[in-house]
């Protein structure tokens, strides 16, 4: 890597880089990483909220389930009963 005094620029192989671009480029690769990570948080607790709403929607399905059954139970007693 050649640093050259008047042109202010790293020189890699044959690519000419400007050595104010490099923070820049790291700056902008920093925010990325933040969104990304900010990104995949949401993503995460967004998914723990939808598996807890299945749960709680699947305990009230079979709690609906056990009463008519026992609503059904009843139901025969009643016409046991009345025959």
């Amino acid at each position: 890597m050649n640093f050259s005094d008047v042109g202010g620029s790293a020189e890699v192989g044959n690519v000419n880089i400007s050595v104010f671009l490099i923070p820049i480029v790291l700056f902008i690769c920093v925010a990325m990483m933040v969104v990304a990570i900010v990104g995949i948080v949401h993503w995460s607790k967004a998914r723990d909220k939808e598996l807890q709403y299945h749960q709680d929607l699947r305990i009230r399905e079979m709690e609906h389930q056990l009463k008519m059954k026992g609503l059904e139970v009843e139901l025969e007693k009643a016409k046991q009963k009345s025959v």
